[in-house]
């Protein structure tokens, strides 16, 4: 693999670009960063590797990733986050899969956090990535064949993730309108990124939660949401805290 197949594509604040780790990954690959600065403060930019970067004043990860893929022009994009760390060997285990199954527009891998255990239950074989399976994906899991986001029209929605009223989801909203739109998605159990175990995809218990949580499952199922809700939250029982807030989470009124 001479060619430069793969683009890091990192998304970050000014004040949190000196957080960013670069993976030692044997494979020609490029770094973009995406820089929110809303504040305009003064910084610096790293001057220990090369990179692509673009600089914006608005605020909300899911604009900085949108940013990152239509910047990217190689063929694959991981996206990272100043966070993470990543497993070379793993990466490149994934780009070969890609390679071999041009039909596959996304790979969806798994994370350890920063003790080396799994940040969640993964699958343990290969599997195919549906509207029911996809809600826990984290964003530095997952790698995308670019030209066909980029054919099929498909970017992260911008009213939610980090940033945005709706904090969560914007990453299984990304795999929901690629299946949707004709695109297919795969786990692989391969272990590609280390990130600490807290993230805005852990918050449970508040309103907000709720609330984010439920505007989610609208998103991506429209008129099926309250059912899926209502199976959603007798999963996650014991997270929601019990039944009190079933009702409202399930017809999506707060």
């Amino acid at each position: 693999m001479s060619e430069k197949l793969l683009t890091i594509g990192y998304s970050t604040l000014a004040d949190r670009l000196e957080n960013i780790i670069l993976p030692k990954l044997d494979l020609p690959h490029e770094i973009f960063i995406s820089i929110q600065n809303p504040g305009k403060i003064e910084f610096e930019l790293p001057t220990n590797f090369k990179f692509n970067s673009v600089t914006a004043t608005e605020k909300g990860v899911a604009k900085s990733r949108n940013i990152v893929l239509s910047s990217t022009e190689t063929k694959y994009l991981l996206f990272a986050d100043d966070e993470n760390t990543f497993r070379g060997d793993n990466i490149k285990s994934a780009i070969s899969y890609l390679e071999k199954h041009p039909k596959c527009d996304l790979v969806l891998a798994q994370a350890v956090d920063t003790t080396g255990a799994l940040r969640k239950a993964y699958p343990k074989r290969v599997k195919k990535l549906t509207k029911f399976n996809s809600a826990k994906a984290a964003t530095y899991e997952m790698i995308v064949r670019v030209d066909s986001a980029k054919s099929k029209g498909v970017a992260f929605d911008e009213k939610f993730g980090a940033g945005a009223d709706n904090y969560l989801g914007d990453e299984y909203i990304f795999i929901a309108d690629l299946i949707d739109k004709g695109g297919a998605g795969v786990f692989l159990p391969l272990t590609i990124a280390i990130h600490p175990l807290v993230s805005s995809g852990s918050r449970w218990g508040s309103d907000a939660d709720l609330r984010a949580r439920a505007e989610v499952f609208q998103r991506v199922f429209g008129d099926r949401a309250p059912l899926i809700r209502i199976a959603f939250y007798l999963k996650n029982l014991r997270k929601f805290g019990g039944l009190r807030n079933l009702v409202r989470f399930s017809i999506g009124k707060f």
